[in-house]
């Protein structure tokens, strides 16, 4: 059905396009002078008893009455990227995947269920990247009896905001009462124009294993274990990268994974009193250049969203958003 609204707007969506990415505009304040347009762009999620559900690129859901709609159409999956090497969501989730490999782990069809003893969320979830061979609520009980039985709660790892994403199965889990509890973004760029960077690279030093002052640095678990050895050794081929600092714990520290043609950056930590000198800058490009001999050509890393002074960073190295992702927590007290 196609529905006509506020004069020359039409709305060409219908409940069929639900999976689909769409524009809308709607009423923002029906029935109040001068009320106003608001337009939204994401993934029809669902479309029941009036109400449409749309998930943005940042994974946000916006409700809309279909009653406030006044225009509405089908856009293209996502937007072509201007800049930055060209991947699809499926190549990079299985390439950042890669460069946190956990313990162990288990595959239920097409998803792969990941446990570390709690160190990292990311190596602490299931990747569903594709369909788990059984009912939904059946593999999603599955999902949080494995964990349980290793004493961690149940996490789901999903991705919004680029083509092939799974708007559609992260709306299916908060209608379950999952909840979304951290969000991030994986952002691409190439990886020549960071070892090309004029940085004082002499005092960084390369490593294949780190030592106990760049684990002091780094400071993102509770007490080392092997599986946190596991977690930051696991990758084809990596690198760990230190700024001596005026004692045993470095000045700066960062991490790379070489996989193909990509490079991934993560860790990338600096004492915040030396912060502002460069060192972030000079660890990048000592590794990009290490990983260009290797045969990269491409780079990625990862950014929190609320970590305003590290996108700014990642901006200025020609750096640009790929697609976000989020760790969606099963419900308290749902049953295994």
């Amino acid at each position: 059905m196609e529905i006509i609204g506020g004069g020359l707007l039409e709305v060409h969506i219908k409940p069929t396009d639900v999976g689909k990415r769409v524009s809308v505009r709607c009423l923002s304040g029906a029935g109040i002078p001068g009320e106003k347009f608001t337009d939204t762009v994401g993934v029809l999620t669902s479309w029941t008893e009036g109400v449409l559900l749309i998930t943005r690129r940042d994974g946000e859901s916006v409700r809309i009455a279909e009653s406030t709609l006044v225009a509405g159409k089908v856009v293209p999956a996502a937007p072509a990227r201007r800049r930055g090497p060209a991947a699809s969501f499926a190549e990079l989730a299985r390439v950042t995947a890669r460069a946190w490999e956990p313990v162990e782990s288990e595959q239920l069809g097409d998803w792969t269920l990941r446990a570390a003893s709690g160190f990292t969320r990311r190596a602490n979830s299931v990747l569903p990247l594709g369909d788990p061979g059984r009912p939904l609520d059946e593999a999603l009980a599955y999902v949080r009896d494995w964990y349980a039985r290793r004493g961690l709660p149940a996490y789901a790892q999903l991705a919004t905001g680029a083509e092939g994403t799974q708007e559609l199965l992260a709306a299916e889990l908060e209608r379950r009462g999952w909840v979304r509890e951290v969000s991030a973004q994986v952002w691409t760029g190439g990886l020549a124009p960071l070892g090309d960077l004029d940085a004082d690279t002499a005092r960084v030093r390369l490593d294949r294993a780190y030592d106990e002052g760049w684990l002091r640095r780094y400071q993102r678990f509770g007490t080392p274990g092997p599986h946190v050895a596991r977690v930051l050794s696991s990758g084809p081929s990596t690198w760990f990268a230190s700024v001596p600092g005026t004692g045993e714990v470095p000045a700066a520290i960062g991490r790379c994974v070489v996989d193909g043609r990509w490079a991934g950056f993560l860790a990338v930590e600096v004492d915040p009193e030396q912060r502002r000198q460069g060192l972030a800058t000079a660890v990048m490009a000592a590794l990009a250049r290490r990983a260009l001999d290797e045969g990269a050509s491409a780079a990625w890393l990862q950014v929190e969203d609320d970590n305003e002074a590290a996108r700014a960073m990642y901006t200025g190295l020609g750096f640009a958003p790929h697609h976000s992702y989020h760790h969606y927590r099963a419900a308290e007290g749902e049953a295994p």
